[in-house]
């Protein structure tokens, strides 16, 4: 049996930027590995605000299980029953991972006053149980809660813990283990896969700005070499490291690679080059040849290279 928590920050704690990226990346990976495209695609509809809207009046812990009904729901968890309660406690959440059908989970007893986060709080520890259900974990505490932000935010409930980034003031809060910037990334990678846009649903400025800066890094995860979209400085640089690649001086040393862009070529006759999928980062293995359209293997995504 396995605790597992939701931690939660508040002012000069809140990281910024994207010091987990590689870790998120290999977490969209292992989506697509353990679930396969078609389950993946079956979630391309967002938990919708009104089923995890908590207001006031209504009754604490009945609205509770309400939204964690909600969440079971949308992770299609129908033998599982996630039993509600609050504690004084440093982490946001906490869930006992069990064989089941019941889990328990534990709410900060803050949420009593700040009911607006609740399904935040919920999604995190709810895709817990799911994704102990898929038996998909990475090793150690830190990275396994990457996976775990990653997974709730791919999959149609993250939106929900990047709206809870605020900052009022002296006040500042944070839910989860990936930063702002982060969250919006993985939001925005799932944007460009299903064309649904969560900006509508943010109530906090803070999530929409961090939304759009995730999607600014996400676009340009599609305009790198050898991806035919790529910009004038990134060819020029491809171009380089492909010369230097067919230099026949440069035989036996390590693969040329250009870091910026995760490509690296590979091979002698025919060279090769490999680079990662722009929507689900399994690496990809070309001919280097010019133009070409390659197909990945795993998120079924096609893409025009110029190699």
């Amino acid at each position: 049996m396995a605790a597992t928590g939701s931690p939660g920050s508040s002012g000069g704690d809140i990281e910024h930027g994207y010091p987990h990226l590689d870790t998120v990346r290999a977490a969209v990976t292992a989506l697509y590995k353990r679930l396969s495209y078609d389950t993946v695609r079956t979630f391309d509809t967002s938990v919708p605000p009104a089923d995890v809207a908590f207001d006031d009046g209504e009754e604490l812990y009945a609205g509770a299980q309400r939204v964690a009904r909600a969440m079971v729901q949308h992770l299609r968890l129908p033998d599982a029953r996630v039993i509600v309660a609050f504690r004084d406690m440093t982490l946001a959440a906490n869930v006992e991972l069990t064989a089941g059908p019941e889990y328990f989970v534990e709410l900060n007893t803050r949420f009593k006053t700040h009911r607006r986060d609740i399904g935040a709080a919920l999604a995190h520890e709810v895709m817990h149980v799911y994704l102990h259900r898929l038996d998909l974990s990475f090793p150690g505490t830190p990275a396994n809660e990457i996976l775990t932000d990653t997974a709730t935010a791919y999959l149609g409930a993250g939106w929900l813990l990047l709206d809870a980034y605020r900052e009022h003031g002296p006040f500042a809060q944070k839910l989860g283990y990936l930063t702002p910037e982060e969250f919006g990334y993985v939001l925005a990678k799932r944007a460009l896969l299903f064309g649904e846009d969560p900006a509508p649903w943010f109530t906090s400025p803070q999530a929409y700005d961090a939304y759009k800066a995730g999607m600014a890094l996400a676009r340009r995860d599609a305009q790198q070499p050898p991806l035919a979209a790529a910009g004038w400085a990134g060819r020029r640089r491809y171009a380089g490291a492909r010369r230097a690649a067919q230099d026949p001086r440069r035989a036996g040393r390590p693969d040329s690679r250009a870091p910026a862009g995760g490509y690296a070529f590979e091979g002698s006759g025919p060279l090769r080059v490999s680079f990662p999928c722009p929507t689900c980062h399994q690496r990809i293995r070309v001919p280097v040849r010019g133009r070409l359209r390659a197909r990945c293997g795993l998120c079924r995504t096609e893409l025009e290279c110029d190699t």
